[in-house]
């Protein structure tokens, strides 16, 4: 048996003696109710510790204390007590009644655990085998993520097995792809460059090949990048673990571009994408005014959110109406897109339209098999849209055609950078970003915490349980101040049919 087996069967041997010693796994509550005052109480959001159902674990001091670049001060480590709230905004008058009324309203406060270091950790750091993957599509940083991953275990707690898996979910299991042994001088430039080393794919998620794999190969820590999809795969992944008793820690890096992930503030590359997204709003600025009736239309990443078309929209102040699935349009009549169309053109002598990839879905006339419901999903269980930015250009040319018989300039510059937008690296403030997730995760994982996912909330990290993560989206609310903004800048109709 070769060195390298050695290894991993030793590994795989521990991880079972761990399951092996333990007792039987108490209850764990998903929240903890404490009661602040008569007004409000606390609701924690609890994270799984390995200790629920591995109780006699050994602690180890975390070794930050000993790091030679510093020294920790007062404060650094953080407890179970260290709390970040998710809502900041309240009204006062709910607490105090109305109109002098007696009666108030008891003020539920959603809590997380906040992310950082702790004073003792649950893993050797000679014993730690750690896994990354990468799933789903591309998006701004993920080699970011990766980078500093392997960079926080390796300088900031030790560790010298580190595994990067190819091809995704089906890289755990999968005989055509073996780990990558990763190591700073392997990984010291991959902020500049977009996309992921470590081959992204969709699909491939068979729950039983990929616990087994990651146990047999002696996996104790697991770090997950992905979206949504990617995240449903995780709780399942937590859960056979836990009900496995391994001591494998598992932790979440919420990654999507159109920044659709709920709980936290916002996801990584999402602000790259908004500017990239500018630059395609602009060159479609300067292609609609140099033509005589010129119209820019450019098709923006957002499934089931707005939110890139959104913000793009408010950065470049050259928008005239942004078009976004959490909203509904139409073409034709009074207070319908045509009709603003016309009366911008007469205006202006040109327009740029903005439309997210999940706008007007209802609209585009479907085949047999996609109006029964047979259009198929992709690898990632996402349903299949249809394309309408090629279908907005061909209506605006119909449109342009049918009343307007004996104006022949009109121009449709049809721009999609979806490609792109999601291929290149992240920018400075994405960069920053990936780097304080990825050590927020480090320091969960070593800490023993597993099945969450680490996030900014209101502006400080914490950790959140993934099943929360996977089942929560972040759609624009039409009725807050920013859509607001977006109507007062653009002007654009609200498409209420009178």
């Amino acid at each position: 048996m070769e060195a390298g087996e050695e290894d991993i069967s030793a590994a795989a041997a521990n991880l079972r003696n761990d399951a092996h010693q333990q007792q039987q796994q108490p209850p764990v509550s998903s929240s903890n109710i404490i009661s602040v005052d008569n007004n409000s109480v606390i609701n924690l959001h609890s994270l799984t510790h390995l200790t629920d159902y591995l109780p006699h674990l050994q602690t180890h001091v975390n070794p930050l204390d000993s790091i030679p670049f510093f020294h920790p001060i007062s404060g650094f480590y953080l407890s179970p007590t260290d709390v970040i709230f998710r809502n900041i905004l309240f009204d006062l008058s709910l607490s105090a009644g109305s109109s002098g009324s007696a009666t108030h309203h008891l003020q539920q406060l959603d809590a997380y655990h906040r992310a950082g270091p702790r004073k003792h950790i649950y893993f050797d750091h000679s014993h730690v085998r750690a896994a990354i993957v990468t799933c789903g599509g591309l998006c701004p940083g993920m080699n970011t993520v990766i980078r500093e991953l392997v960079v926080g275990l390796w300088d900031l707690y030790g560790v010298r097995h580190i595994f990067g898996i190819k091809s995704g979910y089906r890289g755990f299991y999968s005989a055509s792809t073996d780990p990558v042994p990763l190591c700073p001088n392997m990984v010291h430039d991959l902020h500049k460059r977009g996309g992921t080393v470590l081959e992204t794919s969709r699909g491939g998620f068979d729950l039983h090949l990929i616990v087994n794999a990651i146990e047999n190969r002696g996996y104790n820590q697991v770090y997950i990048i992905g979206g949504d999809g990617t995240m449903r795969g995780a709780v399942k992944i937590f859960e056979e673990i836990k009900r496995r008793k391994l001591k494998i820690a598992v932790a979440g890096i919420p990654k999507t571009v159109d920044n659709d992930v709920g709980v936290i503030d916002r996801s990584f590359g999402f602000q790259t994408a908004v500017e990239m997204a500018q630059e395609a709003i602009s060159a479609a600025h300067v292609e609609a005014e140099s033509a005589v009736n010129g119209v820019g239309l450019v098709k923006l990443m957002g499934r089931s959110t707005g939110h890139i078309a959104l913000h793009a929209t408010l950065s470049s102040r050259d928008v005239d109406c942004c078009l976004i699935p959490e909203i509904e349009f139409y073409l034709e009549g009074k207070g319908g897109l045509f009709e603003f169309l016309e009366s911008r053109l007469k205006q202006n002598g040109h327009a740029v339209l903005v439309v997210a990839e999940g706008a007007g879905q209802n609209l585009i006339p479907r085949s047999k098999e996609a109006a029964e419901g047979q259009a198929g999903k992709d690898e990632s269980g996402n349903a299949v849209l249809l394309d309408v930015g090629g279908w907005l250009k061909s209506e605006l040319k119909k449109w342009w055609g049918r009343d307007h018989p004996e104006e022949e300039l009109f121009t449709v510059k049809y721009i999609d950078p979806t490609y792109m937008i999601r291929a290149v690296a992240a920018n400075a403030t994405d960069n920053l970003y990936c780097t304080l997730l990825a050590h927020a995760a480090i320091h969960g994982a070593m800490a023993g915490y597993s099945g969450f996912v680490c996030g900014p909330i209101n502006g400080n990290y914490g950790y959140i349980p993934v099943e929360e993560v996977a089942g929560a989206n972040n759609v624009v609310d039409t009725n807050d101040h920013k859509w607001a903004w977006v109507r007062s800048v653009n002007n654009q109709p609200d498409f209420m049919r009178t």
